[in-house]
């Protein structure tokens, strides 16, 4: 600063002071009078910015307790969906354990037909019978083969019979039907 300009700052400084004391007592009232509108006008105003930071407060304190309890269903059913989704999961798993073991035992079923039908067709006595059968089905014409595992097959023209164990011991089971399900089921 010019030292100009520092004079007449102090200079102005000095004015204000003298005025001020010069005025003596007259202003005093008019200065208390602003000092306690300007002191009832910041009570007012803290009043105000406290009352308005409280409806602050518990506006957000609302909407955080809905939004923990929107949360809290939100996850419950999110819970619940996951909890329906494990357990249909396993109700299938079960289900094919299930089905796995029945398809087991029914393969364990089939294969001991077959070998007792094989060993019961076996012998000469049990082709002869089959062989009759046969022929009463197709008549005297009708050409006979050795089946690859034991019994026979015969052919007439345009009809053929099958009497090999393992045709003879599907047939058995499929005529046993639903019922062979009571064999696995408690």
């Amino acid at each position: 600063m010019s030292p100009r300009r520092d004079r007449a700052a102090r200079q102005d400084r000095w004015d204000w002071r003298d005025r001020r004391e010069t005025a003596g007592g007259e202003l005093d009232p008019v200065r208390d009078a602003l000092l306690r509108a300007a002191r009832a006008d910041a009570e007012a105003a803290l009043a105000q910015a406290a009352r308005e930071a409280e409806e602050l407060l518990a506006a957000a304190r609302d909407e955080c307790a809905a939004l923990v309890e929107r949360a809290r269903r939100q996850g419950q059913a999110d819970g619940a969906a996951a909890a329906r989704e494990r357990r249909a999961a396993a109700l299938r798993a079960a289900r094919g354990l299930e089905l796995a073991a029945e398809a087991e035992a029914y393969a364990e079923l089939r294969a001991r037909v077959r070998e007792r039908v094989r060993r019961a067709t076996a012998d000469r006595t049990a082709r002869a019978r089959l062989r009759r059968h046969a022929l009463a089905l197709l008549g005297p014409r009708a050409a006979t083969a050795p089946g690859p595992e034991g019994g026979l097959t015969m052919v007439a023209p345009g009809r053929r019979v099958d009497l090999t164990p393992d045709t003879l011991s599907d047939r058995a089971l499929e005529r046993f039907g639903a019922e062979a399900e009571a064999l696995w089921t408690p």
